[in-house]
């Protein structure tokens, strides 16, 4: 992926990470069009980030991502990149019935069909571009479980092998698959994340990933330093060790 001259559709950039990777990348000389549910925060980027282009859309809704992509596309026709941010991350128990249904349900509607969703209305139009790309956002979490967060685990593990997959299928078109593959990241995915002392500062996340994706253009997997302890476990031979050392640090 070029760093920059793309014109980047990130549905999910209202906080967290995809707010600053947005930021990121329209400093990098990018046209960004941002989306996400909270019109007032839309609003409140754009008039603090003039430039930003930004859309509502429910990522967990059919309708609102056909209709939205359509416009987006209409408006926007030179968009060429495609980042599904938008994600969600539940605390679960599994060993209640009533304990974890309605979690995991909205999990895997927001983190897996919401991705499937985007992809589907975009993936014609990205063939059309000279230089495209998808960027996925999967987790270290696809490669190692945390026992408290099932749900969330078990999205990013099908984003990760969603993406191995499509990119197979796309090899012989102008569209890249890159998969973005964050550790644990001082936001507020979950509560308490943000100020906890596991987290990677989002900054220096985010600058990372951008000098990954400078140095490494032919990558397909973006991963920071800290994200490997988690990606490489199994290829190590120490994938026992790591589960057990990222379940003794967790809070929850």
């Amino acid at each position: 992926m070029q760093i920059s001259g793309n014109t980047i559709f990130i549905p999910g950039a209202t906080s967290g990470i995809g707010l600053a990777l947005a930021l990121a990348l329209q400093a990098r000389g990018n046209e960004v069009i941002i989306g996400g549910r909270r019109t007032e925060l839309l609003e409140q980027i754009t008039a603090e980030h003039p430039g930003i282009h930004a859309y509502r859309i429910d990522t967990t809704d059919p309708e609102s991502i056909a209709t939205v992509s359509q416009r987006v596309i209409a408006e926007h026709p030179d968009v060429n990149v495609l980042i599904p941010m938008a994600g969600i991350m539940r605390v679960e128990d599994w060993t209640r019935a009533e304990g974890f249904l309605a979690s995991s349900e909205e999990v895997i509607t927001t983190n897996l069909l919401g991705p499937i969703r985007l992809i589907s209305a975009f993936v014609e139009h990205l063939r059309t571009r000279p230089d495209a790309t998808i960027l996925t956002v999967s987790s270290g979490l696809a490669f190692t479980p945390l026992r408290v967060t099932p749900s969330y685990n078990a999205s990013k593990a099908a984003i990760h092998m969603l993406s191995e997959s499509i990119r197979l299928q796309l090899a012989d078109t102008s569209v890249r698959v890159i998969e973005l593959e964050p550790p644990s990241v001082a936001t507020d995915l979950l509560p308490g994340q943000r100020d906890s002392a596991a987290a990677m500062p989002l900054n220096e996340f985010i600058a990372e990933v951008v000098e990954l994706l400078v140095s490494e253009p032919d990558a397909t997997e973006i991963q920071v330093e800290r994200v490997k302890f988690l990606r490489y476990g199994e290829a190590r031979g120490d994938y026992d060790q790591v589960v057990v050392a990222l379940n003794a640090s967790d809070p929850h």
